[in-house]
């Protein structure tokens, strides 16, 4: 078993920690907010006042943080950051949503410093991180990857080899997208079912039984006749993904048109003040 530190306790971290301990990891862990380690604390894992305290002596450090300026000043700052307490041999496992941008720049610094890293984001919300059924998308070195698999399989049902550092990412925020447009598209249907007096119940039932219907918008049509919002994908953290796709898009030269509705409604969504909500919330501009 090994030594390992994650950074950052939020909705993933916290189910991927605790899922490490139960494999039989020696976890450290690290949040923003001190407070939140101490149920892991009593549960046998040890606490780290710094991201670069809590990578000191440890064989892998995880990341699942909100975006690429936490990323950045949990891996870079030059007091407090892990990539400065990652000793030789260790590698760095970057899980957090981020830019491509960034993460090709932050698989650099790890190659400067000679350490080892991995961008691996997952595919899966609360429900598949509680469960160890997370897929992760990596990206990175073949070599290094074969040293993390076992440590990733105590957190996941599948790892995918995606390519070079970035590549990951870049099929993570693939994912979001396919998943964004199709709620979207969703939420505007229920909504033409309301207004045309049909029963959306029904319609739905119907809908959800045919080829085009995948099993994510069953379950997100599921939600959004139920009004059950409690968030696992929030809005406002699926806006800020289409913002890092279309940012991709822009740097690649490709046009993303149904990307940019999206990210519109969404943004119209948080102006409503459904942002905190599960992104299946977004129906109620249309009811």
């Amino acid at each position: 078993m090994a030594k390992v530190a994650v950074l950052g306790l939020g909705a993933m971290g916290s189910r991927m920690a605790r899922n490490l301990m139960a494999a039989g990891h020696q976890v450290c862990v690290w949040n923003r907010s001190p407070a939140t380690c101490a149920a892991f604390e009593a549960a046998g894992a040890t606490a780290a006042a710094t991201p670069r305290d809590a990578a000191s002596g440890a064989a892998f450090v995880i990341a699942m943080l909100r975006d690429d300026a936490a990323s950045r000043a949990v891996w870079l700052d030059p007091v407090t950051g892990a990539l400065a307490g990652l000793e030789p041999g260790a590698i760095g496992i970057e899980s957090s949503t981020l830019t491509v941008h960034f993460v090709r720049d932050l698989a650099l610094r790890f190659a400067e410093a000679g350490r080892g890293f991995l961008d691996a984001p997952v595919a899966g919300s609360r429900p598949q991180a509680e469960a160890a059924q997370l897929i992760y998308l990596v990206g990175g070195d073949a070599g290094v990857l074969a040293q993390a698999d076992p440590l990733l399989r105590a957190m996941g049902a599948a790892v995918h080899h995606a390519g070079t550092a970035g590549d990951g990412a870049a099929v993570k925020l693939a994912v979001n997208t396919l998943l964004g447009v199709q709620v979207a598209a969703l939420a505007e249907i229920v909504g033409l079912f309301d207004r045309c007096g049909m029963d959306p119940a029904r319609a739905v039932e119907i809908l959800t039984a045919t080829p085009v219907c995948s099993p994510a918008a069953k379950a997100a049509a599921a939600s959004m006749l139920s009004g059950a919002f409690a968030p696992m994908f929030p809005a406002d953290l699926a806006e800020k993904d289409f913002g890092y796709v279309l940012a991709a898009a822009q740097a690649a030269g490709a046009d993303m048109p149904l990307a940019k509705a999206t990210r519109a409604v969404l943004a119209a969504a948080q102006t409503r003040g459904f942002g905190p909500d599960h992104l299946t919330g977004i129906v109620r501009l249309y009811r």
